[in-house]
């Protein structure tokens, strides 16, 4: 028999080595301590003196109970006599002051129950509250966008905020849950003090052996089973997504036209039910087993103590007091083993979000060392880009990918000029952008402005010398005002300038037509909220570009910016579109050709580089792929028109001027 890599070999069979207790111990270390300690650290942000106040309640608390049995089993040792002597004996009231004092002590647990409840819900307010906080600054930390578009980072982040947004199980409600164990372990330890004292120690040690054989059981098994929800975290992300997609307004309409509630439901039903059925099968195979053999196991240690317990009682070597006391004890004892509800959950639940934000916080850290994004090495100068932003022989490959986007391209942008980059879907355009405003960094090569490394400068200084529309830009469920304010949300927001900008996009009058102006919420699910139509939203974000350009942003980038404008409106938008942009390095990412040949400068990208670079007239004259592109819009526009007119696609169609107008 040989042993290689981790396998015995015996004939053609192989089967894999068991765990050594070296690994056992350290993935017990892994999922049980360490989580448990990054749960008691959480602790003082709840305040050490609420943590303390609950810390001496919850010890009160599993003390109390036991202090009612000894009481209850009191009140069992003085019937007899009580009964003997009749009311008024001396017997009877022994009875009676053990009895009111076991109802004051119930009482009493009662009371002190609620204040701990009560407690308890404040501390995980706190708690949460602060690590809400810390959760919310570690997913706004990364300096690109590359973490926020990996799969296993968006895993984590499922599993992180989980209990967050279902307000349960949450590091909290952990905090508290732990902190409840004082109340079940010094409860343990006084009614096995109690069945040493009154049967004997070695049935005390024995009880004691039998609930944590229970407590593992339980624990052990909570904890091997919820290995397989970060197994399942993707299906049931897709799940969470499925749902989702039913109770919100934005796909309502294409659900409903297309037909798509049936194929939704099913699609939600196959996932979940394949999800479920996996957590039924880690039950069983978790629980089971386990549970017959320490069961049985349990069975035979409490079952010998009670036997035990009975035999000195009837030996007479133990009186009816301590008898009924010994009984009890084992009994509650026994179910300490058992589940708890503060505790074994929430906190595990709470130990696997914690893990998640660890794993998450490391893969940030990662990345930030990816990003090149440590201390500013250089200052930006006042005025960059001065000369031109420079792309030297940049390479980039997405995160995954083995195909290169980029592929050593060579670019430059004139400062105080307009260029306009055109291409074929998926030729690297957008991705341009990524890379100049460092929302990712280039795998080989260089973006340079006047000459200097973008990576020298800080992150969050360089993107405010930016104003960018995006294609897919974001529609904030603010007020008009403030969604042109984000522009600039570095600078203090100014009424003035905003109105200006909003006029310079072209919306001003619609929004001041607005029930409370510039002040009205732009959605509908808040009180005098609107909605915009899909090219008002385009004006938006148009004007919060024009608002970040007049609080002193120098590069100018428009990723489609009319992409939902009417035919006029875009006219209109680039006619004045030099007077809007005057003195901003400006950066035009468009499919249409109308627009871009506005452009001072235009380059054409494809498979990853330059091919053709000019102004247009040049470019047309060239014949090559940009006169190609040129032409085949320019003659579907021309069509266009024609039948729009009354006639047919062949009929009374217009020559085309390819210095790009539509001739007649």
């Amino acid at each position: 028999m040989s042993s290689e890599g981790g396998w015995h070999t015996s004939g053609a069979a192989r089967r894999p080595r068991p765990s050594s207790l070296r690994d056992t111990w350290g993935r017990w270390v892994d999922e049980a301590v360490r989580p448990r300690l990054r749960i008691a650290r959480l602790l003082p942000s709840g305040g050490p003196g609420l943590v303390l106040l609950l810390a001496i309640l919850n010890i009160v608390l599993g003390l109390l109970p036991v202090a009612f049995l000894i009481l209850t089993s009191m009140v069992v040792g003085h019937v007899p006599a009580a009964v003997d002597g009749g009311v008024g004996s001396t017997g009877w009231d022994r009875l009676m002051r053990v009895f009111l004092c076991a109802a004051g002590l119930f009482l009493l647990i009662q009371v002190l129950g609620q204040l701990g409840n009560g407690l308890g819900q404040w501390l995980r307010r706190r708690v949460d509250g602060v690590l809400r906080d810390e959760a919310m600054a570690l997913l706004l930390r990364p300096v690109g966008i590359g973490p926020l578009e990996d799969q296993r980072t968006l895993d984590e982040l499922s599993e992180a905020v989980r209990s967050f947004d279902r307000d349960w199980g949450t590091p909290g409600q952990a905090c508290v849950g732990t902190l409840a164990l004082l109340a079940r372990y010094s409860q343990l330890l006084a009614l096995v003090v109690i069945i040493g004292a009154m049967v004997a120690w070695p049935a005390g040690l024995a009880v004691a052996m039998t609930t944590m054989l229970f407590r593992y059981g339980q624990r052990g098994g909570l904890r091997k089973y919820n290995r397989v929800w970060q197994e399942v975290v993707r299906s049931e992300r897709e799940a969470e997504y499925l749902h989702r997609l039913t109770t919100i307004d934005v796909p309502a309409k294409e659900i409903r036209l297309f037909g798509l509630s049936e194929w939704l439901a099913d699609r939600y039903t196959t996932v979940s039910l394949a999800v479920q059925e996996r957590r039924a099968r880690a039950r069983r195979r978790v629980y089971l087993t386990p549970y017959l053999l320490l069961t049985s196991i349990g069975l035979l240690l409490a079952g010998g103590t009670l036997v035990l317990a009975g035999y000195l009682a009837a030996t007479g070597q133990v009186s009816l007091t301590a008898l009924a006391l010994g009984i009890q004890a084992v009994i509650l004892a026994i179910s300490l083993g058992g589940y708890y509800p503060e505790a074994d959950t929430s906190t595990q639940m709470a130990m696997l979000s914690l893990s998640a934000l660890r794993r998450l916080r490391d893969r940030f850290d990662e990345s930030a060392a990816e990003h090149r994004c440590g201390p500013a090495r250089v200052t930006i100068p006042a005025g960059t880009p001065r000369s031109a932003l420079t792309f030297d022989r940049v390479v980039f490959r997405y995160p995954g990918s083995r195909s290169a986007v980029l592929d050593g391209i060579d670019l430059e942008l004139p400062a105080g000029r307009c260029t306009a980059v055109v291409g074929v879907n998926g030729a690297g355009k957008t991705t341009l952008v990524k890379l100049l405003t460092r929302l990712y960094e280039p795998t080989h090569g260089s973006v340079r402005a006047d000459g200097l490394d973008i990576a020298a400068f800080d992150p969050v200084l360089w993107r405010r010398q930016f104003a960018v529309i995006f294609q897919d830009f974001v529609r904030y469920e603010l007020t008009a005002a403030e969604n042109i304010a984000l522009g600039a949300s570095h600078v203090p927001p100014d009424r003035a300038v905003v109105l200006r900008a909003a006029q310079r996009a072209g919306i001003a009058q619609a929004l001041l037509a607005l029930p409370d102006g510039l002040d009205t919420p732009l959605s509908r699910a808040y009180p005098g909220g609107t909605e915009l139509s899909g090219g008002e939203w385009q004006r938006m974000a148009i004007a919060r570009a024009l608002y970040a350009v007049e609080a002193g942003a120098r590069v100018l980038v428009l990723d489609e910016p009319t992409a939902a404008l009417d035919v006029r409106a875009e006219v209109t938008f680039f006619d004045r579109f030099l007077e809007l942009t005057q003195g901003a390095t400006s950066l035009l990412i468009s499919h249409r050709f109308s627009s871009v040949r506005r452009a001072d400068h235009i380059v054409v990208v494809d498979g990853g580089r330059v091919v053709e670079r000019g102004p247009h007239d040049e470019l047309v004259a060239a014949g090559g792929h940009y006169a190609q592109l040129f032409t085949l819009q320019a003659q579907q526009f021309a069509g266009g028109l024609d039948i729009a007119a009354g006639g047919g696609a062949n009929q009374g169609r217009r020559p085309v001027d390819l210095r790009g107008e539509v001739g007649g």
